[in-house]
């Protein structure tokens, strides 16, 4: 059966130019399931998780139905509004709202705490068509009457279970009593816990459910694998997995804040670029480390699981679980981060004996076990080391060819054999450079 083109679910020219430019050809199934309803003017639920396409299905019916009716934004009073539980989701929705609104003539802003109020302010007074915002700021703009709800037509509420693990419920309660009562509403979740049930009864009218099982992300086009280390053997095994150049753009996932600098700067003191991204981080040190992500300065991001929730970055190679999540729905999410529009991921999980029961709820939930990868290794080109004295085919003596990020010392790709990281795990002697102490 053919697959449907944007053409096919309504958009218009504008759109659909912008896409080009973009180089999107194909909709995702919740692209092609959500954007004909939500353009016809439907409350919709949409159950799906992260790297499934669901922004662009929410963006490009709200940008296309204020373009079919335009009117001038009006000072303090947004007529879109786009709510995410983290900073750093808000930032990459409104990205999202400019990449595909750029043939468009509608003013947007993007509103979240940790920075001043001040030019977040002197957009609402000039006014916008669509506010994006973290609940916890809006709400505080709302109190001061920098910003009023009444004009509203969309309401978009997005990864609607992370606001609830975030608190912000009761905050999503309270703007929902500040809003009109014809409007149009949509609400996304990866989960659907009872409170997110409840809310999503009073919050939308008639509204048509799609739901994306994660299968498809999680099961069919990510490799899943598991080593297991004790807890003091997981830096050298974190070092032995990353000499594999192949995993040239890694997250690598924590519990807690603490940890993810442990790791962080037991990386870069091993020559790995690595920053930390938490809640602890100022917004500028989140948003500068992930830009040196995005463009390859970094190669490894450290990352707990609230800060990293949202972050839309193409062409992430692996995810390391440093630390298996306590709850196996974030298992999930952590490895969507790789495999992303379509494309396939590698995720690689270090288990202690402690986190044997966390393994054991993941493996329930997704319904398959993850490959012990001290038996069956995954796949990577790297080619044998030189012995003593021998240089690499290829390779100038005396000098050495490194890649933005890739680590002193780590085998150059090529050579296509197949690798068993178990193989070049840290020992006595077998290292040129002795890693150092966690």
């Amino acid at each position: 059966m053919t697959k449907p083109n944007f053409a096919e679910l309504g958009l218009a020219t504008e759109l659909l130019d912008a896409l080009r430019q973009e180089n999107y050809e194909t909709p995702t199934p919740i692209q092609s399931q959500a954007i004909p309803p939500l353009l016809e003017g439907r409350d919709l639920l949409g159950v799906a998780q992260t790297g499934t396409g669901k922004t662009a299905a929410f963006v490009l019916p709200i940008l296309q139905r204020l373009s079919d009716q335009p009117t001038k934004a009006i000072s303090r009073r947004p007529q879109a509004l786009i709510l995410a539980p983290t900073r750093e989701l808000a930032i990459q929705i409104g990205e999202a709202v400019v990449a595909y609104g750029q043939n468009l003539h509608l003013r947007h802003a993007v509103i979240f705490g940790g920075v001043g109020q001040g030019p977040q302010i002197q957009k609402s007074v000039r006014g916008v068509h669509i506010l994006v915002a973290t609940p916890g700021r809006l709400l505080d703009l709302v109190r001061n009457g920098h910003i009023y709800l009444d004009k509203l037509e969309t309401l978009v509420l997005d990864e609607a279970d992370r606001m609830l693990d975030m608190g912000f419920i009761h905050d999503i309660r309270k703007i929902m009593t500040l809003l009109p009562e014809k409007r149009q509403s949509v609400l996304l979740s990866a989960t659907m816990p009872r409170d997110i049930e409840r809310l999503a009864r009073n919050l939308l009218s008639d509204p048509l459910k799609v739901a994306i099982s994660p299968k498809a992300v999680t099961v069919e086009r990510i490799e899943q694998y598991v080593y297991f280390p004790n807890n003091a053997d997981k830096f050298s095994q974190m070092l032995a997995v990353l000499e594999d150049p192949d995993l040239s753009r890694v997250i690598v996932f924590t519990r807690t804040k603490h940890r993810a600098n442990r790791v962080a700067e037991f990386l870069a003191k091993n020559d790995i670029a690595a920053e930390a991204i938490h809640g602890n981080k100022s917004q500028g040190a989140r948003q500068k480390a992930l830009k040196n992500f995005r463009e390859g300065e970094t190669r490894i991001l450290v990352a707990t699981d609230i800060a990293a929730r949202g972050i839309d970055i193409d062409d992430i190679s692996h995810v390391i679980n440093f630390e298996i999540p306590n709850e196996p729905a974030n298992y999930v999410h952590r490895i969507g981060r790789t495999a992303r529009a379509g494309s396939d991921g590698v995720a690689i999980s270090f288990c202690s004996p402690d986190e044997r029961p966390y393994l054991r709820d993941i493996e329930h939930l997704i319904k398959r076990s993850l490959i012990d990868a001290e038996h069956r290794p995954f796949m990577a080109n790297i080619p044998k080391k030189p012995k003593t004295g021998q240089r690499s085919k290829g390779q100038p003596s005396g000098k050495s060819k490194r890649g933005p990020g890739k680590r002193r010392g780590s085998a150059a790709s090529g050579g296509g054999k197949s690798f068993d990281p178990i193989k070049s795990r840290a020992r006595p002697g077998r290292r040129r450079r002795q890693a150092v102490a966690a």
